[in-house]
């Protein structure tokens, strides 16, 4: 008996909160991550009562009892969370839901992530404390500690091996923002971006400049999974679950910067599978969405992925190649983490829904296949293909 989760889920509603600037939301964590599940309830019609799973990643915070009590919820079913990996658990949460209304665990799961960094402390810093333990205390004291400097020292790794330009990671930072001044609901709408002052832009780490690097922001996101053959029950055009993924390669684990594979975004066994379970390959996608922590993430993911060989990196990652509607792929069409919002990731799962439904702010003309990647240089990182119903 073949096992897979394609095209036993579709997507019923997503929705967000605004987003803020870290530490400005006017709402405790709780509260935003309420506003998003009612927002993707409204966006798809339903009741909030009709909910009865919930699934996030990275230790968020609300607690899917405390959600089922403030929505009313007569049934909570099921509860989950992805462990570990960060930002790698966007896709990862959304493949828990749809393996629950798969097998007939919930019939109603919700995927969510909030952040009100004010409440609970600065998301991306380094730490500051008196006491480092654990895979800290062998490189905090060394000077190691923010993930920008963890991130850089596998970028610069692959860029040395593979003769990657500057200007590769430029035109990732280029077309996000190009993106975002389409998309009012994007931080940075209305506060473009262009080479000179990427470039004059400060370091931060080598090799990112201040615009290589995601935005810290609050806010919340949801997106409601439901069983395929009830897709059409809903407002909007369905987008079904082609494939979702999540894992690392043998001693990704090895979180001193002692993994054999150093300089890997980690989807090197993720991406096969990938595209196993979807029944596509790279040369069927017509849209990605891919997490920016930093754009060195991006730029090894696409090749992981299979976009692009490893030496091709400079010819292939152009702008003109990146935006849509007319790129070769176009990539972070809202503007990403960049530019749009960090939402931890999830607004680009939401994203990647939008280009099915054709509601996006920059539309790709055709979409059937729209890819997400989530988190790159962790462990577990995940992803995802959605398709519209020809594609089933």
């Amino acid at each position: 008996m073949e096992r897979s989760l394609r095209g036993t889920v579709a997507i019923a509603g997503v929705g967000e909160t605004a987003y803020y600037k870290r530490g400005q939301a006017p709402d405790a964590e709780f509260k935003l991550a309420l506003m998003a599940v009612l927002a993707a309830c409204e966006d798809a019609g339903i009741s909030p009562k009709q909910v009865d799973g919930f699934a996030s990643f990275s230790n968020d915070r609300s607690d899917p009892s405390r959600l089922a009590a403030a929505l009313g919820i007569h049934d909570l079913r099921f509860a989950n969370m992805q462990w570990g990996g960060g930002g790698g658990g966007g896709s990862g949460a959304l493949a828990n839901a749809a393996a629950a209304v798969a097998t007939g665990m919930a019939e109603c799961v919700v995927v969510f992530r909030a952040l009100a960094q004010g409440q609970f402390g600065r998301f991306g810093q380094g730490p500051v404390r008196n006491v480092i333990s654990g895979d800290g205390a062998h490189t905090v004291p060394y000077g190691l500690m923010s993930p920008a400097q963890s991130f850089a020292m596998k970028v610069k790794r692959f860029m040395h091996e593979h003769g990657v330009e500057q200007s590769a990671l430029r035109a990732l930072s280029l077309a996000s923002y190009h993106h975002a001044q389409n998309n009012p609901r994007a931080v940075m709408y209305g506060r473009p971006l262009t080479e000179e002052k990427y470039d004059d832009s400060r370091w931060i780490v080598e090799p990112f400049h201040l615009f290589d690097c995601c935005l810290e922001n609050d806010g919340a996101a949801a997106m409601i999974v439901v069983p395929a053959e009830r897709a059409k029950d809903y407002a909007h055009k369905p987008t079904y679950l082609l494939g979702a993924v999540s894992g690392s390669h043998y001693r990704a684990g090895a979180s001193v910067h002692n993994a054999p594979d150093y300089a890997t975004s980690t989807f090197k066994t993720c991406a096969p599978r990938l595209y196993d379970m979807a029944q596509v390959g790279p040369g069927d996608v017509d849209v990605l969405q891919c997490y920016e922590n930093f754009t060195g993430g991006v730029l090894m993911s696409i090749v992981e992925h299979g976009f692009c060989e490893p030496d091709e990196c400079n010819e292939f990652l152009v702008k003109e190649n990146l935006v849509a509607p007319d790129g070769r792929l176009p990539t972070n069409t809202s503007g990403g983490n960049l530019a749009e919002c960090y939402m931890h990731g999830l607004g680009l799962n939401i994203e990647a829904v939008r280009q099915i439904r054709g509601e996006s702010s920059n539309q790709v003309e055709d979409v059937d296949i729209s890819m997400v990647v989530s988190g790159p240089m962790v462990t577990p990182v995940s992803s995802c293909i959605f398709g519209t119903e020809a594609t089933l």
